[in-house]
This record gives structure tokens, C-alpha cells and sequence, in this order.
């Protein structure tokens, strides 16, 4: 099972960031995509990125691939978004509450690391 995180990188020109997230601070945009990175990185959860501005495949792919119900009402949904293979996870709302409930390995479908605090929650839970 692969986490493929959807990211916008400052790769791309400025036009074409600009017009991939109109009205939106580029920056908030940024800061969440490295807060989801940072926390795969720190707890060794291997992932994918796929940047959205560099390729257009990754962004179609994307753009088709998040649920209805999980779209803004105008526009397309912006990065980051989380998958499981071709799953759709969710977010970064999605995965700030998930971490905030020590409940990220459920949200993104993986099994808790045995002496994690999702792993004895889910013991205490079960017991």
C-alpha cells in the first residue's frame, strides 16, 4: 500500500500556481503540505508526491479521483490530498483531525506500529 500525497510544488511558474489556486494563500497551502509530509517523514510512513503544477496527469488524475462529496462547492479541490493507492483518504483537515485523535494510520488505512499511541488505543478500545 502506497500514501500518495497530491501537493502544489513552487516548481511551477507563478501564473501557473496562480492559476491553479486562485485566491488562495499560497503560503497556508504550502504550510499544510509540509505539515502532512513532515509528519509521514518524522514516523517513517513511506509516500508518494505527486505534484499537481509540474504534471497535468497527476492534477487530472486528482481532480477526478476526489469524491463528490468531498469538493468545494466552486473550483477543484486543492492540495494536499491524501490516497491510499487510489483510495481516496481525505485532506488536510481530514488528517489534522486524525492526528489531533492519535487516529492518523486508521485515516490513511494502514495498521498502527505495535507501542504507538493509535496501536494502545486501539487495545484499550478492543479490551
Amino acid at each position: 500500500m502506497v500514501i500518495r500525497v497530491y501537493i502544489a510544488s513552487s516548481s511551477g511558474s507563478t501564473a501557473t500556481m496562480s492559476f491553479l489556486l486562485p485566491r488562495i494563500c499560497l503560503y497556508t497551502i504550502k504550510k499544510k503540505q509540509q505539515d502532512v509530509l513532515g509528519f509521514l517523514e518524522a514516523n517513517k510512513i513511506g509516500f508518494e508526491e505527486k505534484d499537481i503544477a509540474a504534471n497535468e496527469e497527476n492534477r487530472k488524475w486528482m481532480r477526478e479521483n476526489v469524491p463528490e462529496n468531498n469538493r468545494p462547492a466552486t473550483g477543484y479541490p486543492l492540495p494536499p490530498q491524501i490516497f491510499n493507492e487510489s483510495q481516496y483518504r481525505g485532506d488536510y483537515d481530514a488528517f489534522f483531525e486524525a492526528r489531533e485523535n492519535n487516529a492518523v494510520y486508521a485515516f490513511l488505512g494502514l495498521t498502527a506500529p505495535p507501542g504507538s499511541k493509535e496501536a494502545e488505543a486501539q487495545a484499550k478500545q478492543q479490551a
